[in-house]
């Protein structure tokens, strides 16, 4: 099945670009080879996916620049046409560039449409570590640390090898540490945002700030890693108001997660390796949107309901998890905010 990317609603960011209401994921999960991932962005692009959110840490990049380079060449899509999303990792934070560069040589893709700062903190653990494993050289964020690595992005953006500046897994205390010292306006922030957990706060303060959202796990990622599900976790599309809706208008659960945020303002970018969901989660986007009724019913199963901890990014002295996500309305253990 083939859905026209025209018809795909836009939303246009800060920078007067206008984008797709909803992108692929290309995170495996640990669960699926790079192999897989790739075939899946292969299928996607031919359905009709137009923005792909990726990452030097998925271990997947060069298989899925093979694909672009592909589409490129069969004249399946032209690059301008392709909203390209990637991150630095945090063991790169002094090396933007260097990571950009081969970020852009592995996608083959020239440039980065938005380039992310993944974690706001430089904080370096191997991929697919154990959910203990401790890094003794991490530290709390730190604003000076922060705008460096900011700042190394501004310049790339100068030398038009970044169209926007991304930023990820942030809080408000953090943000409004650093805000009025942005030259050039982030575009975006990515952020965990599924019905469990709506993160309303933040997400009006993005709002607010011309700062589009876009939601990961917008399903509540049932295939996430095994060292990120833990027993007080819930699975969003097995809520009993979400299942009712589904079953009324006859449509999986994951369609109901994906109309919902769509409709809410925000940018999912859901992964399967599967055709017959990522073709459906994108037909989701351009038929029968969520009722106000059911915006409201869904507004109220808010339940605090962080999948993604982060416990891998703590600092020693750190006391756990939440001490990453700065509840109380202060950044933890910040030298210079």
């Amino acid at each position: 099945m083939k859905i026209d990317a025209a018809l795909i609603p836009k939303v246009t960011l800060n920078t007067g670009e206008q984008i797709p209401c909803i992108g692929m994921g290309t995170f495996g999960s640990d669960r699926f080879t790079p192999d897989q991932v790739s075939a899946a962005v292969a299928g996607a692009i031919r359905c009709g996916y137009r923005m792909f959110d990726c990452a030097s840490c998925y271990q997947n990049e060069d298989q899925i620049g093979e694909v672009f380079a592909q589409a490129f060449k069969e004249g399946v899509v032209e690059r301008k046409d392709l909203f390209i999303m990637t991150k630095v990792w945090n063991d790169q934070h002094r090396e933007v560039a260097k990571a950009l560069k081969k970020s852009i040589k592995d996608l083959q893709c020239d440039y980065a449409d938005m380039y992310f700062i993944h974690w706001p903190f430089p904080n370096y653990h191997a991929p697919g570590c154990d959910v203990d494993s401790r890094n003794p050289d991490s530290k709390p964020f730190s604003v000076a640390e922060f705008m460096d690595t900011y700042r190394q992005c501004e310049a790339l953006v100068r030398e038009g090898l970044i169209r926007n500046i991304g930023i990820s897994n942030m809080t408000i205390p953090k943000l409004e540490a650093v805000y009025d010292k942005f030259e050039i306006k982030p575009a975006a922030c990515e952020m965990e945002l599924h019905p469990c957990f709506q993160q309303q706060e933040l997400f009006d303060w993005l709002v607010a700030h011309d700062i589009q959202p876009i939601g990961f796990m917008p399903l509540g990622s049932p295939q996430r890693p095994e060292r990120d599900i833990v027993a007080t976790d819930i699975a969003d599309m097995k809520v009993p108001e979400i299942v009712e809706i589904a079953k009324k208008r006859g449509v999986h659960p994951a369609i109901i997660c994906l109309k919902w945020a769509v409709r809410r303002g925000q940018i999912p970018i859901p992964f399967s390796v599967h055709e017959a969901e990522y073709t459906s989660n994108l037909a989701a986007t351009v038929s029968d949107p969520l009722t106000d009724e059911e915006m409201q019913i869904i507004s109220t199963l808010e339940k605090d309901n962080r999948l993604v901890k982060g416990q891998v990014f703590l600092w020693p002295g750190a006391n756990d998890w939440h001490d990453l996500w700065d509840e109380d309305g202060k950044i933890v253990d910040c030298p210079d905010a």
